[in-house]
């Protein structure tokens, strides 16, 4: 499993409200809703921490899920949302590499 590293876009506006994420994208006004899982990573993505480091620390205490299934379902999560310009994927930290979106 290669290590996949997330951010946030800068491209978009972000407010919570009742537990979930409201994103709003800046380039064509589309309005995203996160349910409660999709915030929980959204709120981790930093670029440092590694995607499978959110699953164990954040998906699997929150909702004690098995860490395969849990890695699984967030990597197809953030690899829709970084087609749709909300994330960002690198196979690195952001500390260490210019962001890239991974195809």
């Amino acid at each position: 499993m290669n290590d996949i590293y997330i951010t946030r876009s800068n491209a978009v506006a972000a407010r919570e409200l009742g537990g979930e994420m409201m994103i709003m994208s800046a380039t064509d006004s589309t309005l995203f809703s996160l349910n409660e899982t999709a915030t929980l990573i959204w709120q981790a993505a930093d670029g440092k921490t590694s995607l499978a480091e959110i699953v164990e620390n954040r998906i699997c205490q929150e909702y004690h899920v098995e860490p395969e299934v849990a890695y699984q379902d967030a990597e197809d999560l953030v690899q829709e949302l970084a087609s749709l310009g909300i994330l960002l994927l690198s196979d690195q930290p952001v500390g260490n590499a210019q962001l890239e979106v991974m195809q």
